[in-house]
């Protein structure tokens, strides 16, 4: 199995799982809600931040835009789109932010000229959305870039993750288990996939849960997850189409808390009698 380094962090077998805090766009277009969500990622143990950037008028058609939507930001599909989009003063504030705390950022492209905006920041890694892993454009234009690419592969067959896979190539490659529903239903996640992929393509499998809850995000790490990614949220009951999917305060920092603890416990599967055990085998054991 081999390992990919983003950052400071090496991501593969034998490392701490890198825990992932999906903002994305439940920052709903305040600079001063992202912050406060890159404050909780960072408090509750998480290793990184993710946002989502599109360029609006190519990730979506005309009619997609016009479309009638009720948001805050007006009445039109495209009012939201664009709403929520952060550009350039935002992602300076969100860098200078994040090196003031020292913790890493990096975001999920969905076109090629999001591509070239997010590389001024200097990323340690890109993310490619399950929504993108068929554009082969996209996938060819971000390895342009020389950087490690974390893939989610949502809404995808094991073929079309191959072809992903050929056109990036596994060099520096990390590829996460998904299931694209918003929230997920747990008979939906599907996890025994995780090692599937471990075995098919030998590289450094994690997990992006879209799920309600904490357990599923914790029991991947005994699945062989070497990454995990969760959505977070000041508050799910806060407006906006991510925040049911997302972790609350709490949330994040009992997942964080869990994984930590499961790898502990995860030891090295070398089957010994423990030191604590030889007094319970007096105490308790019969013979031999």
């Amino acid at each position: 199995m081999t390992t990919v380094r983003i950052g400071n962090s090496e991501i593969g077998d034998g490392q701490r799982c890198y825990i992932i805090a999906e903002i994305g766009i439940n920052h709903n277009g305040d600079i001063d809600v992202a912050k406060r969500l890159i404050d909780l990622a960072k408090f509750s143990g998480c290793d990184a931040v993710k946002f989502q950037k599109r360029t609006i008028s190519v990730v979506y058609k005309p009619e997609e835009l016009a479309a009638p939507r009720e948001s805050p930001f007006g009445n039109t599909n495209g009012d939201l789109k664009y709403g929520l989009e952060f550009e350039l003063e935002e992602y300076q504030e969100i860098d200078r932010y994040c090196r003031e705390k020292n913790f890493p950022w990096f975001a999920s492209c969905w076109d090629e000229g999001s591509v070239d905006f997010i590389d001024q920041f200097d990323m340690p890694c890109y993310k490619i959305s399950s929504a993108s892993l068929t554009d082969d454009e996209l996938l060819r234009h971000t390895k342009s870039k020389g950087k490690p690419i974390i893939l989610s592969t949502g809404m995808s067959t094991l073929e079309q993750i191959d072809h992903a896979v050929e056109v990036l190539g596994k060099n520096d490659l990390v590829i996460l288990h998904a299931t694209s529903t918003y929230p997920a239903e747990y008979t939906e996640l599907n996890l025994s996939v995780i090692p599937v992929l471990r075995q098919r393509y030998g590289l450094p499998v994690g997990y992006s849960g879209h799920e309600t809850g904490i357990p599923s995000s914790i029991a991947v790490v005994a699945l062989g997850a070497c990454v995990v990614e969760r959505h977070i949220t000041l508050d799910r009951a806060m407006w906006g189409s991510d925040q049911a999917a997302s972790l609350g305060p709490g949330g994040i920092i009992k997942m964080v808390s869990g994984i930590r603890i499961m790898e502990m416990a995860m030891g090295d599967g070398v089957k010994r009698v423990i030191e604590r055990e030889k007094p319970i085998i007096k105490k308790l054991r019969r013979k031999g």
